[in-house]
């Protein structure tokens, strides 16, 4: 994840004009943009891989019974409360059914009941630690952050005060079982790990 050279080509951002310089970015370029700590951060279309382990968490929420009044969403992101610029948009989230009814691009960040995020081949160790600190800053109740990189995976729980106070380690074999309200298991054996990219996007991320 990095601030793409881009991003010069569009005005100069400053506090409260990042969102706008974010959905241009976004509807020039396809990448997926979001503001972490007052950072742009934009990343590529994820690899086939990455999509992979999306799908295969996403057909396991929707094989069991949410909780009341939720459902599982993919593009979907949520704001840091009162703030002007800064949001994210996890690879999935689960939110209330009245999310499919609004008609503004940004949930509020305590409707979410869980994040999920897939890192990219390209991410570094400190931006995956700032991004599980931000779900932490927005109180973000359960944040499952899955590896295909060394293949493993780390369930978030309990925030407070900036951090999560309890992380599970584990790896792609090992089911996670969710917290309540959840208690669902979800099952990691067929995640894929990544191979080595190819040489013409290797830059690229995903």
């Amino acid at each position: 994840m990095s601030v793409s050279p881009g991003a010069s080509m569009y005005p100069r951002p400053r506090p409260g004009n990042l969102r706008e310089i974010a959905e241009k970015i976004e509807d020039a370029t396809g990448l997926r943009v979001q503001i972490l700590g007052g950072k742009l951060v934009m990343s590529p279309t994820p690899r086939g891989k990455h999509a992979g382990v999306v799908k295969q968490v996403r057909r396991q929420l929707e094989a069991v019974v949410l909780p009341d009044g939720l459902d599982v969403y993919e593009v979907s992101s949520i704001a840091l409360p009162e703030d002007p610029d800064d949001y994210a948009t996890p690879d999935l989230i689960v939110l209330p059914l009245e999310w499919e009814e609004d008609d503004d691009w940004l949930a509020d960040a305590a409707d979410a009941a869980l994040a999920v995020e897939v890192i990219s081949q390209s991410e570094k160790s400190r931006d995956i630690r700032d991004k599980a600190d931000w779900y932490a800053v927005v109180r973000v109740p359960v944040l499952f952050v899955i590896d295909p990189r060394k293949g493993t995976w780390a369930l978030h729980t309990h925030p407070d005060n900036g951090a999560y106070r309890d992380v599970l380690p584990g790896k792609f074999g090992e089911s996670v079982l969710l917290p309540a309200p959840f208690g669902i298991e979800i099952v990691t054996d067929g995640f894929p790990v990544y191979g080595v990219a190819p040489r013409s996007s290797r830059t690229s991320g995903g």
